[in-house]
């Protein structure tokens, strides 16, 4: 096996096609079909169902991702360390956080761990609860930060900080309502609260544009104390008086196997000590 055909089986992936895996390539499909032949035989196992629809991976082609991900990031690490002289061994981390989490607490951790790590090489990523969580059984990330613990086999949940969830109120207009997706859990625990008939309510998923909209236009509506503390200083929001609070523990989540790199435990440290200096957070 050969790097270029790992290269091609990962863009026949993007592409959808063999055709357009050519293009992309600049060689001819004859070329490209030849690669994944010679990668199949390598492996003897199929990868492709080729149909009109295009190229499909078959449950084999499916679990050679991975590998071919992680050959081909060897590879580009490989031709950077060739290239230096003053050679410091270098590790990846790979990590990811859930939507509403990148600002401050996954910026904030990259930005520490650039300062007190130099040599580690970070690859982040920001997407749903769901992708995090399949990334990491898959193995394509090393860990996460997210609201939804799942304790599944093989990895480690540990809590690095408690937030609420409060009912706010605009100082300019109480009305609409807000309701803002924050989970599974926390629409149970609402709905047994009844503060507000959220099916009624205007819906958002992000909290920094439910309270964008809050700031602008008036309303009410659940959101995390970190963030909405400056603007019940500042006189523009109230809490509600005797609303319920719920809530709202973050986490992090990754591999209990020996895969994560040996640099692991002080990026966590390093995490885990910027949490201690959060005190308000942007929108």
């Amino acid at each position: 096996m050969d790097i270029e055909q790992a290269r091609t089986f990962l863009e026949i992936i993007h592409a959808g096609t063999f055709a357009k895996a050519a293009e992309r390539l600049y060689v001819t499909q004859t070329t490209v079909t030849a690669r994944v032949q010679a990668l199949e035989s390598s492996l003897d196992c199929r990868l492709f169902v080729r149909n009109r629809a295009g190229a499909k991976l078959t449950k084999s082609g499916e679990a050679f991702v991975t590998p071919a991900k992680n050959m081909m990031e060897a590879w580009e690490q490989a031709k950077q360390l060739c290239g230096i002289s003053d050679y410091q061994a270098q590790q990846t981390l790979r990590i990811g956080g859930e939507i509403s989490l990148w600002n401050p607490i996954l910026i904030d951790w990259l930005l520490a761990m650039s300062d007190d790590m130099p040599h580690l090489v970070i690859n982040s990523q920001v997407t749903t609860t769901d992708s995090l969580y399949q990334s990491l059984q898959k193995q394509e990330v090393d860990a996460i930060i997210v609201h939804s613990p799942r304790y599944l086999p093989g990895l480690i949940v540990e809590q690095i900080i408690e937030e609420k969830l409060i009912h706010v109120v605009s100082k300019q207009r109480k009305t609409p309502d807000l309701f803002i997706e924050w989970g599974e859990e926390f629409t149970l625990q609402f709905d047994r609260c009844v503060p507000f008939n959220r099916r009624a309510a205007m819906q958002f998923s992000l909290g920094p544009m439910a309270l964008k909209y809050m700031l602008a236009k008036g309303g009410n509506g659940y959101f995390r104390t970190r963030v909405v503390d400056r603007y019940l200083q500042e006189g523009r929001l109230h809490k509600v008086k005797g609303a319920a609070e719920f809530t709202y523990p973050i986490y992090l989540v990754s591999h209990k196997n020996n895969t994560l790199p040996d640099g692991f435990e002080q990026a966590k440290k390093i995490l885990l000590d910027s949490m201690k200096n959060v005190s308000s957070w942007a929108i």
